[in-house]
């Protein structure tokens, strides 16, 4: 009888011991927020935020902007390359200009950060990516609902006095 325990035992082992190779198919890189961002954005809202009464308590502080000055036709298109690197960003619609309409872009980060800081989006004039121009915040990232935000905040001797708020959609 104790033989058969043993014997059952040393069978068992041997069966566990075999099956520790995972078969967890083939790597793939991480999803990147270049992949995420890469095409063509609607404009859902805008919201300008007066900063400086927003910090005083003083209302009104912000202002939907989306219906105004044909923000409605407001388009942005993300381009990244076949590497999902980032190329061209070009914004579409006859709106006055925030920042500029085009030009080329690259994030601070490929990925969403650990600590919930937002991810920056720089703006450059030329394909070298040396000429910045502009910086934006991804305050959401896209993922299955295919919506984001980017903020874009203007400053006076490094205070921000207004910022702009954009909710944007995935144009399919």
């Amino acid at each position: 009888m104790r033989s058969k325990i043993i014997y059952g035992l040393a069978i068992m082992g041997l069966i566990a011991v075999g099956c520790n190779d995972p078969d967890d198919g083939s790597y793939v890189d991480p999803v990147t927020i270049y992949e995420k961002m890469d095409g063509d954005w609607g404009l859902m809202s805008l919201k300008m935020v007066d900063e400086y009464a927003k910090a005083n308590a003083i209302e009104p502080s912000e202002q939907n902007m989306g219906a105004y000055f044909n923000y409605e036709d407001f388009k942005i298109r993300f381009s990244v390359d076949d590497k999902m690197e980032p190329t061209t960003y070009e914004v579409m619609g006859d709106v006055p200009p925030l920042f500029p309409a085009n030009g080329y872009w690259k994030l601070s980060s490929a990925f969403q950060q650990p600590n919930g800081e937002a991810v920056k989006i720089y703006l450059y004039s030329d394909a070298q990516k040396t000429l910045m121009t502009d910086e934006l915040r991804l305050v959401a990232v896209p993922g299955s609902n295919e919506q984001m935000e980017l903020q874009l905040v203007r400053k006076s001797e490094g205070i921000a006095f207004v910022s702009y708020s954009f909710k944007l959609n995935a144009v399919n």
